[in-house]
């Protein structure tokens, strides 16, 4: 029985490594006879990688690294970094924040903010797919704090996800969580408030605005589930932030939140810059 799984496992293993080849010759003859530009730069892309970024704008993303806030994970620079005890932000230090923790892949600056709006208002799932690789590495580098049962994308209101026809969040958790072989439960949250209508909203504005919009969907099961949270930028942390009060009051042993990029900004309205 056991020879037989095995050879089957080998057998799938053999057609996915084909398909895949197959893929990256297709990709590789559609940029030979259809080139066509970086959706940052403008410049030709020159590999067969279905996502329209050029090597030179997808490595000019600066990642979060250094020294970070245990929390939530924001850049500390000038701090050493001790064994013990861990290091807080300020806003951290006040227990700012229901999730557990907070990381994210790079920081919100320069041609990463014109690749997150590709994400959010073109629906290019090659790109989301590519993030979502990042995103694991994210994870596998903190394995043991970052640990989790299930991942869950931050909803979108059902109108605002009717307009657009897709969650942008999905585009990364799903992928995502088959990287990271776990269940993706894009059901398990659901928004209930939708959000303001103004684009840019003050401190104040956007904490107010997702201070109870989320909630875990009725008949779900939540009860002792580690939960990863996936975003696509974490501005205040206010938004993670509801989405974990909503899944810990359903029972949720844990929340961790993941995003592709964070804002370096004061993300309280009552903090002075640090």
């Amino acid at each position: 029985m056991g020879r037989a799984s095995s050879s089957s496992d080998a057998s799938a293993a053999k057609q996915q490594r084909v398909r895949a080849w197959f893929a990256q010759a297709r990709d590789a003859l559609v940029s030979v006879f259809f080139p066509s530009g970086c959706r940052i730069c403008n410049n030709l892309l020159t590999t067969a990688s279905r996502v329209p970024l050029c090597e030179e704008c997808l490595s000019s993303f600066g990642r979060v690294a250094g020294t970070l806030c245990e929390i939530c994970g924001r850049p500390l620079p000038g701090w050493k970094q001790e064994p013990e005890p861990p290091l807080f932000c300020p806003a951290c230090q006040d227990r700012t924040y229901a999730f557990d923790r907070a990381r994210s892949f790079a920081l919100y600056e320069n041609a990463i903010v014109r690749a997150i709006l590709l994400l959010k208002f073109e629906q290019i799932e090659p790109l989301g797919a590519w993030f979502a690789d990042r995103l694991a590495e994210v994870v596998n580098s903190e394995a043991n704090r970052l640990a989790a049962d299930v991942v869950v994308p931050v909803p979108l209101h059902r109108e605002r996800e009717r307009e657009r026809g897709y969650n942008q969040a999905a585009l990364l958790s799903k992928p995502l969580a088959k990287r990271l072989r776990l269940p993706h439960k894009a059901v398990l949250l659901v928004r209930t408030r939708v959000r303001a209508d103004k684009q840019v909203l003050s401190l104040e504005e956007r904490w107010e605005s997702v201070r109870g919009a989320f909630a875990t969907r009725p008949g779900s099961q939540v009860d002792n589930l580690r939960v990863l949270l996936v975003d696509d930028v974490l501005t205040t942390g206010a938004t993670l932030d509801a989405c974990a009060r909503a899944l810990r009051e359903a029972g949720a042993k844990s929340v961790i939140g993941l995003t592709v990029a964070r804002a370096l900004r004061n993300p309280l309205p009552d903090t002075r810059e640090w």
